[in-house]
């Protein structure tokens, strides 16, 4: 008769596809956070835009137009602080995905050299 072949996959899983699905849950998690401050910002530069255009559709005169153009200064000075704002929202998200990346690394070396130790030690 045949023995039935038993392949003990908690090691292969310690050691490869768990690591690989924290990791993958990390990477989407990041992608969301990414795709959502780059959406936020595209709407409000569309918005900030229009918004400049239709002032600019309200000039009738010299007067309004000497109006529109001081207007354009704090319009450059707020589009500049905001640009700031939404590098510094990446910048941050970057870091936070690299620690966390870090982490992870750490942690799936420990469960590995653990599971690899526990297999030496049936042997």
């Amino acid at each position: 008769m045949m023995k039935a072949f038993s392949f003990d996959t908690q090691p292969f899983e310690a050691m490869l596809l768990s690591p690989a699905r924290a990791y993958a849950a990390l990477s989407i998690d990041y992608t969301e956070k990414l795709l959502g401050a780059q959406l936020e910002s595209a709407k409000t530069y569309v918005d900030t835009s229009l918004a400049q255009a239709r002032v600019l559709l309200d000039v009738r005169d010299a007067d309004g137009l000497r109006s529109y153009v001081e207007g354009q200064q704090q319009f450059a000075k707020d589009v500049t602080e905001r640009l700031k704002g939404d590098a510094e929202k990446v910048v941050s998200l970057h870091q936070d995905f690299f620690k966390q990346s870090q982490k992870l690394a750490e942690s799936s070396l420990k469960q590995a050299q653990q599971a690899s130790s526990g297999q030496a030690a049936k042997a």
